[in-house]
Formats: C-alpha cells, sequence, structure tokens
C-alpha cells in the first residue's frame, strides 16, 4: 500500500503556492491587456528588478532556458522596453536594461499586481507581511549559500519585485 506523504512541508507548501501565484499573475496580466504575454511581463519585471545583468544569468534567476528568454527578450526589444548593451567585462556577453520607454508599462503592471497581492495576502498584516518576507529571504539566502548547483549563478541586486 503507498504510503500518504505529509503536504504541508514547507517545499511542497512553497512550490503550491507558487503554482497558485504563477497561474493568478497570468491570468492578471491577461486581463490587464498591456500588449505583452505573461511571459514577457515576467520577463520585464526581472530585467527591471536585475538590471544590467547577462541574459544567461536572467534566464537561470526566471527558471528557463536560454532560447525561450532570448525570445521573450527579442520581442521586448521590438517594443522598445528593453535593450541589450555590451558588457564592459566581457564583450561577448550582453546585458540587458530596461529603457525609459518601459516605466509607463512597468508601474501599471505593477500597480495591478501589487492590488492582485493585496488580495492574497490579505489577513497577514503588515507585520505578517515583513515576517513572510524576511523568512523567504533567509531560505532563498540559505538555498543560494548552501546548494552546490545555486553557488555563483544568481548575481544581481534586487529592488524588491512584488510578483
Amino acid at each position: 500500500m503507498p504510503r500518504k506523504l505529509e503536504s504541508e512541508t514547507i517545499g511542497l507548501l512553497l512550490n503550491d503556492v507558487s503554482r497558485l501565484l504563477r497561474a493568478a499573475f497570468d491570468r492578471k496580466i491577461n486581463a490587464m491587456q498591456l500588449g505583452i504575454t505573461p511571459g514577457e511581463a515576467r520577463t520585464l519585471i526581472q530585467v527591471a528588478t536585475t538590471e544590467g545583468i547577462k541574459q544567461a544569468e536572467i534566464a537561470t534567476r526566471m527558471g528557463i532556458e536560454p532560447m525561450t528568454l532570448s525570445a521573450y527578450l527579442d520581442r521586448l526589444e521590438a517594443l522598445g522596453l528593453v535593450a541589450r548593451v555590451p558588457d564592459p567585462a566581457d564583450r561577448r556577453a550582453k546585458n540587458v536594461v530596461v529603457s525609459d520607454r518601459a516605466d509607463p508599462l512597468i508601474d501599471e503592471m505593477m500597480a495591478g499586481l501589487c492590488e492582485m497581492m493585496g488580495a492574497y495576502t490579505e489577513g497577514l498584516g503588515e507585520g505578517g507581511l515583513e515576517l513572510l518576507r524576511g523568512n523567504l529571504r533567509i531560505l532563498r539566502d540559505n538555498l543560494r549559500r548552501l546548494d552546490p548547483c545555486l553557488a555563483g549563478k544568481e548575481t544581481g541586486g534586487e529592488k524588491g519585485a512584488s510578483e
């Protein structure tokens, strides 16, 4: 007889919440009719959050294949929302930055996403939200520090994206 595993472990809870948030994010972006896909929206948020890092690092942070990211960036670049600029430390590499043209779109997108997250975090209170943020930062930092597969692969500063 198969054993029933505990469904309230930290890993399973985080995975479940992540899956549900991703689906809610996709629905919200589609409903906002911004002219970009949810994947492009996630990419734009990641670029704005970690501006100036290499494409490969962005793909790693997003958990997607570099070719998938490249397609998102091609579309965002064609819309004038991002630019690929030479990496001063490595002429072969390109860093990605947000253009000024993206600012109104990012503001609109983040306002909608903050409203969405406000509804989903209702009842946590400001103290609960700060405690959750702090604990998630500790978990993220421990994973980056202790997981040999992540060591050195995630660089770039976070500016506090709300996704």
